[in-house]
C-alpha cells in the first residue's frame, strides 16, 4: 500500500500530517526519523504458531469492532499491518474466513476498555481504541491500519491476536513479536518524542527476558519496514490448526 494513500485511510491525518511536517529533524540527533528500516523475518516455514496468553486486557466484544482503522482517537507513529492465516493442515494453504481480533498498547503503554485499577491506573474503560476484527481473504489476508504501540513494564513491544474459524471456533490465541537491537525501529520509535513517544528505552524489557517470549520467537517474529518519519508496515504469517 502506498504511504500517502495509507495516511488517508488512517483517518486522522489532520493530526499526523502537523506532527510529519513539523518535526522532520528529531529531539536526539541519533536517531535520524528518515532512517529506513527493513528487519525481522515472518514465519516462512509450516510451523504452527506459538499459543501465548489473551490476558491481561483481552478485547470484551470483539463482534461489535469489525474495522480496519483501529486508531481510534490516539496519535503515534503510522503502523498498517498485513497478516497472513495459513493451515498447517492443508500443507498451510491460506485459510480464507477465518476472523481475526487483534488488540494493543498505544504509544504510552495503556489499553483501551480497562482502566482504574492498580494494573492501569490511567481509566479508558469507556474506550475501544487499538482493536479491531476482520475476516480472511481467499488469500488468507487481513488488514489493519494503527500506529506503533509501545511498551509497558515487564512486556517487550507487542501485538495480541485471537484467530477464529468461520464458525467462530478459537483456532488460537498469540503474539506478535518485534525485531529488537540498538538500531532497531522498536528502539527509534520509543525515542522519537516529537511523535508523542516519551518512554524511552529505560527500563524496557526485551524479548529474551520477556515472561512470555523468552522461550523463543521464532513463529512469532514480524517483518518491519518504513520509517519514523514516514511510518511502518507489519508483515506477518500465524500458522494455525483448521
Amino acid at each position: 500500500m502506498e504511504r500517502k494513500e495509507f495516511l488517508k485511510k488512517l483517518g486522522v491525518g489532520t493530526m499526523i500530517f502537523p506532527l510529519f511536517s513539523r518535526c522532520l529533524q528529531p529531539d536526539n540527533p541519533n536517531h535520524d526519523p528518515t532512517t529506513e528500516f527493513n528487519e525481522g523475518g515472518t514465519n516462512t516455514s509450516c510451523v504452527r504458531t506459538v499459543s501465548e496468553t489473551a490476558g491481561p486486557f483481552p478485547t470484551k466484544n470483539p463482534g461489535t469492532l469489525v474495522r480496519e482503522n483501529i486508531v481510534g482517537d490516539r496519535t503515534g507513529i503510522a503502523l498498517d499491518m498485513e497478516m497472513t492465516i495459513l493451515n498447517i493442515n492443508t500443507n498451510c494453504a491460506p485459510l480464507e474466513g477465518a476472523i481475526v481480533d487483534i488488540w494493543h498498547c498505544d504509544k504510552d503503554g495503556y489499553y483501551s476498555e480497562y482502566g482504574g485499577t492498580q494494573m492501569q491506573q490511567v481509566d479508558f474503560s469507556n474506550n475501544s481504541f487499538l482493536r479491531g476484527r476482520q475476516t480472511s481473504d481467499e488469500n488468507g489476508k487481513v488488514a489493519f491500519t494503527s500506529i506503533f504501540p509501545s511498551w509497558y513494564q515487564g512486556r517487550a513491544t507487542h501485538i495480541h491476536v485471537h484467530v477464529f474459524n468461520k464458525s467462530g471456533n478459537s483456532l488460537l490465541v498469540t503474539q506478535i513479536a518485534f525485531p529488537e537491537g540498538s538500531n532497531s525501529a522498536v528502539v527509534h520509535v520509543n525515542a522519537a518524542t516529537q511523535y508523542g513517544y516519551t518512554k524511552g528505552m529505560n527500563g524496557y524489557t526485551y524479548n529474551s527476558n520477556d515472561n512470555v517470549f523468552s522461550d523463543g520467537v521464532a513463529t512469532e517474529m514480524c517483518s518491519i519496514s518504513g520509517s519514523v518519519s514516514g511510518g511502518f508496515s507489519l508483515v506477518h504469517n500465524i500458522v494455525v490448526s483448521a
